[in-house]
């Protein structure tokens, strides 16, 4: 199986309003990012607060995303939790929708072995034979960690075409890449490291902060994958001050302020999170002002 995934993708933030999904605010971010250079957009990810919505809410979101987009970017649905079986039910309920792939995080709190989490990936892969899934390792949330030797088994799953790496280690993207090569495509699951893991073999980012600055995000990434790593550099290090605001208080209480100072939807998110400090909204306005975000 072979699918092409690079460049800057985006794991999109969920708008509410009066507690429901603000579907038009939904689409117009979807029309930000794909005009601003976004090749993937990815509802349901943490991003996009899918832990505190309902199944049904969910599979909105996610049609929603499909329509707005109008086929000009792939869209990479999340669908992972916990359970294996639940992880199959939700594929079929992305795949039914039009999505042209899915994210599948690593099973969080119970914690499988190695050989468990192969075999998890192995039964989505054999219920959704053809359908590209996307592994995504991120243990400072699942406080699970996918190792690169279990990436190398991965490879043997034909539908699992990619990695979303989110240890923010350029040792460990080298060693996925070390043992997986071209066969898995492994993205920067963090936007602090995106240029060093592209030096590292990454194609891309699954990024929060583009939600935000998607024309630098894509303009980053394209620099890096053209070899300029000194344009990726300089745009990694314009951002970072944009980065480290962005992950001052839990994701994506921050990123949905960012975008509420910029007028694209409100500031309601689900508890237990909460909105932001009035403080911490103030540094974040600053650094919008900065990047000329805002005036």
């Amino acid at each position: 199986m072979t699918m092409k995934l690079e460049g800057s993708m985006t794991a999109l933030a969920t708008p509410f309003k009066n507690g429901s999904l603000d579907e038009a605010a939904y689409a117009g971010l979807v029309d930000y990012q794909v005009e601003n250079g976004t090749s993937v957009l990815v509802p349901m990810g943490t991003t996009g607060e899918a832990v505190t919505m309902s199944a049904e809410e969910k599979s909105r979101a996610v049609a929603v995303c499909i329509k707005a987009n109008k086929g000009r970017a792939k869209v990479i649905a999340g669908a992972g939790s916990y359970s294996t079986a639940e992880t199959i039910d939700n594929v079929k309920k992305v795949r039914e929708l039009g999505a042209d792939g899915a994210l599948i995080v690593t099973p969080y709190y119970n914690k499988p072995t190695q050989a468990g989490l192969v075999e998890h990936y192995r039964a989505i892969a054999k219920a959704h034979p053809g359908f590209p899934l996307v592994a995504y390792n991120v243990p400072g949330r699942t406080g699970f960690d996918l190792l690169p030797e279990t990436a190398q088994r991965l490879c043997e799953i034909p539908e699992v075409v990619a990695l979303k790496e989110a240890t923010g280690s350029a040792l460990r993207a080298l060693d996925v890449y070390e043992k997986c090569g071209d066969r898995m495509t492994i993205l920067s699951g963090d936007d602090f490291v995106v240029a060093p893991l592209i030096s590292c073999g990454a194609r891309g980012v699954i990024s929060v902060s583009s939600n935000v600055v998607p024309r630098h995000m894509a303009d980053l990434v394209a620099a890096g994958l053209k070899g300029d790593f000194k344009k990726a550099r300089d745009i990694q290090l314009q951002l970072q001050p944009l980065h480290r605001l962005l992950f001052i208080e839990s994701n994506p209480i921050p990123v949905k302020m960012a975008l509420h100072l910029m007028g694209r939807f409100g500031t309601e998110i689900r508890m237990p999170l909460c909105e932001m400090t009035e403080a911490n909204a103030a540094k974040l306005k600053e650094e919008l002002v900065r990047l000329k975000l805002l005036s």
